[in-house]
């Protein structure tokens, strides 16, 4: 049997070139390159999920869902399909700047399903939100309240980590106490984004190193960030308290 061929591997640059790019309703633009096995229309829908109100700041903005974005030595090439060796390299993703836009590549063969993939890409998406609009005063007056109770976990090790410096006395408390509601609030938005996408089971978000936010408090800060990017049309936002059976 002849051994099988060595993936082809690109320069981003030239991905970019030879893929033709799709437009959601929303605006964002995403493209698929390579053998994926997220299905096109469940691509389609990830990419639509995110509410116009936050879409709004992602211009200049592609998202490219790839097999494997790959590290090799200073530069970043993209492997048109799966590939053992190479994924040894890979990163979930990368944001490479080209032209007068940001393109972003997704790994989406370093993860097992399209809730994986769909969480990654919300998390770029809740970063770039963000960092581009910045904080709702309204989240952080909430999140701090809730801080001040004595509020039990955090949604990342970032959020749990810069928590905990911003409520020690310190010269850099205010300066961590504001990383702490940039982590907080982008954290809130990929996992909003995640429950319009597919149906989420809290629990199935756990960490090892750090406890996850009380359900309750993350129900409160879901919630704010449903009244600040609402849902698109097709897409709906509901809090189960208990698991469905």
């Amino acid at each position: 049997m002849a051994p099988a061929a060595a993936p082809i591997t690109r320069p981003p640059a030239e991905v970019v070139r030879l893929t033709p790019v799709s437009q959601a309703p929303n605006g964002i633009c995403y493209a698929a390159s390579g053998e994926i096995t997220v299905a096109e229309v469940d691509l389609q829908r990830m990419v639509s999920a995110v509410p116009d109100a936050a879409a709004a700041a992602l211009k200049r903005k592609a998202y490219y869902f790839v097999p494997l974005t790959v590290n090799q030595g200073d530069e970043t090439v993209i492997a048109d399909r799966y590939d053992v060796a190479l994924s040894d390299n890979a990163v979930c993703h990368r944001n490479l700047d080209l032209g007068d836009s940001q393109c972003v590549f997704i790994s989406t063969r370093l993860m097992d399903d399209k809730f994986s993939v769909a969480f990654e890409f919300y998390i770029n998406v809740g970063h770039a939100v963000v960092e581009r609009a910045g904080v709702s005063q309204a989240f952080a007056d909430l999140v701090w309240k809730q801080v001040e109770a004595k509020a039990r976990g955090e949604t990342s090790l970032d959020a749990w980590e810069s928590r905990k410096l911003a409520t020690e006395s310190g010269p850099d408390a205010e300066k961590y106490k504001n990383e702490y509601f940039a982590a907080s609030f982008s954290d809130a938005i990929s996992i909003y984004l995640l429950s319009l996408f597919i149906d989420v089971d809290y629990h199935d978000l756990r960490e090892r190193d750090y406890p996850l936010l009380a359900p309750a408090q993350m129900a409160e800060r879901l919630k704010k960030v449903a009244e600040l990017f609402p849902a698109n049309p097709g897409f709906d936002f509901t809090i189960y308290y208990k698991r469905r059976t």
